[in-house]
């Protein structure tokens, strides 16, 4: 079955005068318009295509890369406003669209927003929603504890950075677990700390226990090159330097410096680390 909001793998069937008729495996069709059509294209010759409703809701194939597939969350530009609604930038000749029920507040022209693309099942169009919560899952938690997860910023808070976790739960980083950069909308690796007895969860940037040793002992060991062999950090030295130069927290940096000197990788001295002869 063709599915819009998703890349098909399809087989090209028939030329015509506006493009090539592709086909899956249960025998629909759809149209790849020549514009999006590569040189040397054949029949028979599989390509993989984005499924999409054209200005006239004709079912499409594009050859565009889309910034967001149907259920997944992006940060996304809108290029204008009006009485419909917002239309945003997702890669494609098209805008996607973000109707005014599926606002917040009002959307404005050149800001980005994090939106999850939706499929409406009443209608077969695809549509942007900005109302998130919407879209996630509370009642039936499928991470763990410890587990590496993909994750987006959707929003900075007093306390630290609200996230959607694999596109289907809401989770926080607490801001003094925070030693990088990071903005709303940006896509990144985390790590599920604690999943509460009302299962909001908990989420780091490293890994947790035994795991976060060995990068964060690596870390140390690449900054302790580039600065000819010699840190002036130490198990007193301010969290803050520590975070400054390493962007690890205090604790992280001593059990990395703990593991280090065992392993002979490092000495340590009155003032400082320094690069051991291993």
């Amino acid at each position: 079955m063709i599915q819009l909001g998703e890349v098909n793998e399809l087989i090209a069937i028939r030329l015509t005068d506006f493009g090539w008729f592709l086909e899956d495996e249960e025998g629909n069709e759809v149209l790849l318009p020549n514009k999006f059509t590569p040189e040397e294209f054949a029949e028979n010759d599989r390509i993989k295509v984005f499924i999409f409703k054209d200005s006239e809701d004709r079912i499409t194939a594009t050859t565009q890369v889309p910034l967001i597939k149907l259920n997944e969350f992006a940060l996304l530009k809108v290029k204008q406003v009006n009485k419909y609604g917002a239309f945003l930038d997702w890669g494609l000749d098209k805008d996607l669209m973000v109707p005014y029920s599926e606002q917040h507040n009002k959307m404005q022209e050149d800001e980005s927003y994090v939106v999850r693309l939706v499929l409406d099942e009443k209608t077969d169009r695809l549509f942007a929603s900005a109302r998130l919560n919407r879209y996630l899952v509370s009642d039936h938690i499928t991470v763990s504890e410890g587990e590496e997860v993909d994750i987006i910023i959707i929003q900075e808070t007093d306390i630290g950075f609200k996230a959607i976790i694999d596109d289907a739960h809401l989770g926080l980083i607490y801001r003094n677990e925070v030693f990088q950069p990071i903005t709303v909308g940006q896509k990144m690796t985390a790590w599920v700390k604690l999943i509460r007895e009302d299962e909001k969860i908990d989420l780091s940037l490293q890994a947790q226990g035994i795991e976060n040793i060995e990068p964060s002992s690596a870390k140390v060991l690449d900054v302790l090159k580039e600065n000819e062999g010699f840190l002036a950090l130490h198990d007193k030295s301010n969290p803050e330097e520590i975070t400054k130069l390493l962007q690890m927290s205090k604790k992280t940096f001593k059990k990395a410096i703990g593991s280090l000197y065992k392993q002979r990788y490092i000495t340590l001295e009155e003032n400082g680390i320094r690069l051991g002869k291993k």
